[in-house]
């Protein structure tokens, strides 16, 4: 009854809520955004979502489209602006999201949509993180974030899968509200980036 139908119904309305309540924020990073990063306060990206059907994920853009003198763009940490680390250390980064959330692309808790080039590598136990929608935040969020290994982390998005409760997800939302005050893994060890997932060994 919950995971499918009653979870849908409380993304739409709890998202709707959050966004007008943050909407002054929201004005104020895109505006600064738009400043810094030259008209390009957004960043979309296609990302798979539930069943591996495609969308264009939303997020506010942390870093500028700097490049080297071949062309080639600059490192994740030399890209970087300093309004881009102040938001996405507050998470404030992902608020565009709650838009996938209201067109049905997304759920407030889910696994997180990975990168479309990452598909083809998952193992069959790694392929479940696909059966159901995308989260803003998630059980693997909560237990790490950027700073442990793809596989621990698709380990808790498959957990999560197989354990889908409105419990659960109440006790997600207030476990990230908790990390998102104290700014705790954002970044991994090495990166201001999770590296790349090269598929299992």
């Amino acid at each position: 009854m919950y995971k499918g139908f009653l979870k849908n119904i409380l993304d739409f309305i709890i998202a709707i809520i959050v966004f007008v309540i943050l909407l002054p924020i929201f004005i104020v990073v895109t505006v600064l955004l738009f400043i810094v990063n030259k008209g390009k306060p957004f960043f979309f990206q296609d990302r798979p979502g539930k069943n591996e059907n495609i969308f264009k994920v939303i997020k506010f853009k942390t870093m500028n489209d700097f490049k080297d003198d071949n062309g080639n763009l600059l490192s994740d940490e030399k890209r970087l602006t300093a309004v881009g680390l102040f938001v996405r250390k507050t998470s404030l980064d992902e608020m565009p999201q709650l838009i996938n959330v209201l067109k049905g692309d997304m759920s407030l808790i889910g696994p997180r949509p990975l990168l479309v080039e990452y598909l083809p590598l998952y193992n069959d136990e790694q392929k479940q993180r696909h059966k159901v929608k995308p989260g803003i935040t998630g059980w693997a969020q909560i237990n790490g974030r950027n700073a442990i290994s793809w596989e621990q982390k698709f380990k808790l998005d498959i957990y999560y899968v197989n354990n889908i409760s409105f419990l659960l997800d109440l006790k997600i939302i207030f476990l990230t509200l908790k990390k998102v005050v104290i700014s705790e893994n954002i970044s991994s060890d090495t990166s201001v980036t999770m590296a790349k997932f090269r598929g299992t060994k």
